[in-house]
């Protein structure tokens, strides 16, 4: 379960002012720095207008807080939800902003077919790749096979990428950025007809994301598996696959309290949920793995 947005709120001496709290999800298109476009927001009152004299604490607290998509920062558009303080005055407003990370939680996909392809040139190269599942959880490992049919070319290298595909914008204005996350050789060497290449790549090494697509109709996150191979002159030969990632739910500690577990056990039913971390626990969580 995720525990509603709660904070006191401290106020130093100020004049008389309105101050406002509110969380908000706003995707920000770099090609379009000047338009943000908030599709979640809610907004509390949290003093009425009049003088402060002294320091104060206001309580605020948000509940079923909507957090339909996962945080993300890309090469074009970023996705950040945020809590931002307003004090109103009569000069210019004073306003204070904090980013929350908002990880989206999903359990095992019933249907995770295998990928099966063969590919090749004519009277030259064929080969079949089969990959074991087409969804991948981001700490999951990609296994796999190659099998060479026929070999008419010298091959001297062979090697598999991780290709995330980001795509913002929409009609004419639509951009397309290719961003190379790992590459990983699976063979050194030409090969022979009927030899068998295994493939085993792990992506807990990585900087991965969930797949996203058409988010709020703004922008979609694709993620590709690039099979390549290269002769001795040179010559590249390459074969994309697409491939679905999701992130998997923490594993539930003995540690925890009673109310957790059972919190838990509710995660457990559910197909995806928002866990909400700021910045600073989500490094503390990782020093900690």
């Amino acid at each position: 379960m995720v525990p509603p947005a709660w904070s006191p709120l401290s106020m130093p001496r100020t004049t008389q002012g309105l101050t406002e709290e509110g969380i908000a999800l706003s995707p920000e298109l770099y090609y379009d720095r000047g338009n943000h476009h908030e599709f979640v927001s809610l907004v509390k009152d949290l003093a009425r207008p009049g003088e402060i004299t002294q320091s104060q604490a206001f309580d605020f607290e948000f509940t079923h807080v909507e957090k339909p998509y996962e945080s993300y920062t890309g090469q074009n558009v970023k996705l950040r939800y945020f809590l931002r303080a307003t004090v109103s005055r009569r000069l210019s407003d004073v306003v204070k902003e904090m980013d929350v990370v908002v990880h989206t939680l999903s359990t095992y996909p019933e249907l995770n077919s295998s990928i099966k392809m063969e590919v090749g040139i004519e009277d030259c190269l064929h080969i079949e790749f089969e990959y074991n599942k087409s969804k991948y959880h981001l700490k999951d490992v990609i296994v796999g096979k190659i099998y060479f049919l026929l070999v008419r070319i010298k091959i001297k290298h062979m090697e598999i990428d991780i290709i995330k595909r980001e795509t913002t914008g929409t009609g004419p204005n639509v951009y397309h950025e290719n961003d190379t996350i790992a590459k990983y050789e699976i063979m050194d060497g030409a090969p022979v007809r009927g030899e068998s290449i295994p493939i085993r790549l792990f992506l807990a090494g990585y900087e991965l994301t969930p797949t996203m697509r058409d988010i709020n109709k703004k922008f979609s996150v694709r993620y590709y598996l690039n099979l390549v191979l290269i002769d001795e002159e040179e010559r590249r030969y390459f074969k994309q696959q697409e491939v679905v990632l999701w992130r998997k739910g923490d594993i539930v500690r003995k540690s925890m309290s009673h109310q957790a577990a059972i919190a838990s056990q509710r995660f457990e039913g559910t197909t995806s949920l928002g866990e909400v971390r700021t910045p600073s626990q989500l490094s503390d969580s990782n020093s900690r793995q």
